[in-house]
């Protein structure tokens, strides 16, 4: 069963939605150019904080440069020890982003399962880099 961590919307939701830090620096990065979309992704990603769907937080650096478009999403606070943070590279364009919105939607790392279509974008952290 799928939960969700809180309500956009609503008082004191913040602290019920998961948390997005992405590089200031690399944001953008995997498109470039030939992003269509106004705002390119820092744009999307800007959206989704916008919504309260999740806490955006610009950082200077992930220590993933060569990856590019490095997002992390963080557990909602409600989430406790049942939830850790899951890293994505590559993480760029309307697809893989409206994928990464719909899972953060249903509650995001402790309370859904990590779509398909983000699997291949997710980085296996051995050490669960809390960023």
């Amino acid at each position: 069963m799928q939960r969700r961590c809180g309500q956009p919307g609503v008082s004191g939701a913040s602290r019920r939605i998961p948390g997005l830090r992405a590089c200031r620096l690399c944001v953008g990065e995997t498109l470039g150019d030939r992003d269509p979309s106004p705002g390119g992704q820092l744009g999307r990603l800007r959206a989704m904080d916008a919504a309260d769907e999740v806490r955006l937080t610009l950082v200077d650096c992930l220590d993933e440069c060569e990856r590019g478009d490095v997002v992390v999403v963080r557990p909602c606070a409600t989430v406790g020890a049942a939830g850790r943070a899951e890293w994505f590279a590559g993480l760029a364009g309307d697809q893989a982003t409206g994928a990464l919105r719909a899972w953060v939607r249903a509650g995001g790392p402790g309370l859904s399962l990590l779509p398909p279509e983000l699997a291949s974008l997710h980085l296996a952290r051995s050490d669960a880099g809390e960023a």
